[in-house]
């Protein structure tokens, strides 16, 4: 009898043990999942310029006044409404995006899955009127939130580095 219990704790351990380690892939699996859409969100919020596309810029950022973005040029753009106000100038003929490149991209996935910040540095290669527009080797982090199952960024931060 004795044989029979400690066979049958024995097996017990090993169907727990492989149940865990299958929860834990599927959780790994799923994080990684995720880390993929928020990659492609963070593209798509630099990446809409190049065919003007505003309907995939407004599922990619927060629409709701807490937007926040600080950029080198304009400083504080703080809510939707305010963001909205540069549609002029994206939307200008005059403005060309030619490329963008990311690097150096890190992505951290919070505990509970459903907030998300990045870093990179980027390199924004743009015309206006012909002319060069470009914002190279800057630094950019930003946040991102899980809303209604889509990654939307909340706030981003753009910077130069001192030469």
């Amino acid at each position: 009898m004795n044989h029979f219990i400690s066979t049958f704790i024995f097996s017990l351990l090993i169907i727990i043990t492989s149940s865990c380690n299958r929860l834990h892939d599927k959780q790994q699996t799923d994080r990684s999942a995720e880390t993929e859409l928020i990659e492609k969100a963070i593209h798509n919020s630099i990446g809409w310029a190049k065919n003007k596309d505003f309907q995939l810029l407004y599922n990619t950022i927060a629409n709701d006044s807490s937007y926040i973005e600080v950029d080198p040029g304009p400083g504080l753009i703080k809510g939707i409404n305010e963001f909205r106000k540069n549609e002029a100038f994206w939307s200008s003929p005059d403005f060309k995006a030619i490329r963008y490149e990311i690097h150096d991209l890190i992505i951290n996935l919070s505990n509970s899955g459903d907030v998300a910040w990045f870093y990179c540095r980027l390199d924004d290669i743009n015309e206006w009127k012909g002319q060069p527009a470009n914002w190279e080797n800057t630094r950019w982090t930003g946040v991102l939130e899980k809303r209604e199952g889509r990654w939307q960024i909340v706030q981003m931060h753009f910077s130069f580095a001192g030469s």
